[in-house]
């Protein structure tokens, strides 16, 4: 039984398909609309060529009949209409239609009787071979047949057509050779079981690795605090300095809250407003600007906190009254 992610990825790929069918009825109902309308301006030409061919016919009869229409009963010259196409996809039919006509007016009289195949042909094979053996040989002859040098006449081959004409066969799709058009998938998970379990386990391995960590390295502590001496300046951990930098300069309220509050909100707005499941840097502008802001302005903060303040948390030059900082 299909998984429910394979069914979504069948559905998805069907609604694709949809899309392409549609479009292409669109297009198709859209080339009905410029043929009927063509047909319909063409029919007062009809009706007047009609109109013609009767008033021909009725003066064939009689003795005033023109000799031009009446005839004069010999047969030594004939009139010969050739029509081809306009349009394009049907392989040698206007070449073929050419030499035929070229060979009937030069007097080419072998014609083969009927379409039968020739001999030593397979009959069209059952099941999904829906194209006749003898056809497929009849392309190949077609196709290494030499073209006659102007003025002689076309003699056709032995797998000729009726009245003489070349059928060949342009192109052999086999059936199940054409796929299904499937957009491709989005991998989509759900947040229980697959992205919490994957978290745990990230944690769980950060956690093992703290542990041996600050089992097998040594690092020394500094000495005991003593409530009766406050160092100075006294600054908060590092990850800390930016807030407390932010209370240099506005009221605790702004500072503590109003601030980190607005950034945390727009911080978990972005994949709500950023929704485009691209991983190139170029098609996600929005939500990498957003976070190289926050960095920047955070990373600002934290340095002046860490370097450029001193005794009284005051502002000073690192290069003039040293560092004050420690991890």
């Amino acid at each position: 039984m299909a998984s429910l992610k394979e069914l979504k990825g069948r559905i998805n790929s069907v609604k694709s398909t949809q899309k392409i069918t549609k479009a292409k009825q669109m297009v198709a109902a859209a080339k009905l609309r410029r043929a009927q309308a063509a047909a319909e301006a063409a029919r007062p030409y009809a009706e007047r060529l009609s109109g013609v061919m009767a008033s021909l016919a009725g003066k064939v009869s009689g003795d005033s009949a023109p000799q031009l229409l009446a005839g004069n009963g010999a047969d030594q010259r004939h009139l010969l209409v050739v029509v081809n196409t306009d349009k394009g996809l049907c392989g040698g039919l206007n070449a073929n239609i050419v030499k035929a006509a070229k060979a009937k007016a030069q007097g080419a009289t072998a014609v083969p009787a009927g379409d039968a195949a020739p001999d030593g042909a397979v009959a069209p094979a059952s099941g999904d071979e829906k194209i006749p053996s003898h056809l497929l040989e009849r392309g190949t002859a077609a196709a290494d047949q030499p073209v006659p040098a102007a003025g002689a006449p076309a003699v056709p081959s032995g797998n000729s057509g009726p009245d003489g004409h070349n059928q060949r066969l342009l192109t052999v799709v086999k059936s199940g050779s054409i796929q299904d058009t499937k957009a491709t998938p989005q991998d989509k998970v759900h947040v229980w079981p697959h992205l919490l379990l994957a978290e745990f386990l990230a944690a769980l391995a950060i956690t093992l690795f703290s542990l041996l960590f600050s089992i097998f390295v040594n690092a020394p502590l500094l000495e005991l605090a003593d409530f009766n001496k406050t160092p100075n300046p006294s600054k908060a951990p590092w990850y800390f300095l930016g807030l407390q930098e932010l209370l240099t300069m506005f009221h605790p309220m702004v500072a503590g809250v109003t601030i980190p509050g607005i950034g945390l909100f727009v911080l978990i707005l972005a994949p709500y407003i950023d929704k485009n499941p691209s991983k190139r840097p170029e098609d996600r502008k929005f939500a990498i600007s957003l976070m190289t802001v926050h960095l920047m302005f955070w990373s600002v903060l934290v340095m002046i906190g860490s370097f450029f303040r001193g005794p009284g948390f005051n502002f000073i030059f690192p290069w003039n009254s040293g560092l004050f900082f420690e991890l």
